[in-house]
């Protein structure tokens, strides 16, 4: 069962870091969006299989690795939390 996605305010912050910060650098928008692709491809499978991350210290929090960046993410019953990146 697919789990819906919330993105917390951190979580949009860090993104929109990450790849601002990567358009800067390499004056293009190409990696950016291949990065942002990433992420979509790593929180789509994890809303197929919530369980797929690594567990953390804290209970329900989990991490997904995607590519040099972790993404933190928080299992509820129907919903999946993006904590940060």
């Amino acid at each position: 069962m697919v789990k819906r996605i919330t993105w917390t305010l951190r979580a949009h912050r860090d993104r929109k870091e990450i790849l601002l910060y990567w358009k800067e650098r390499n004056q293009s928008s190409a990696y950016s969006k291949k990065l942002n692709t990433l992420f979509k491809k790593a929180i789509d499978l994890v809303a197929a299989h919530p369980n797929i991350g690594r567990r953390t210290d804290i209970d329900n929090v989990r991490v997904k690795i995607a590519r040099d960046y972790l993404v933190f993410y928080e299992t509820g019953d129907d919903e999946i939390f993006i904590l940060a990146i």
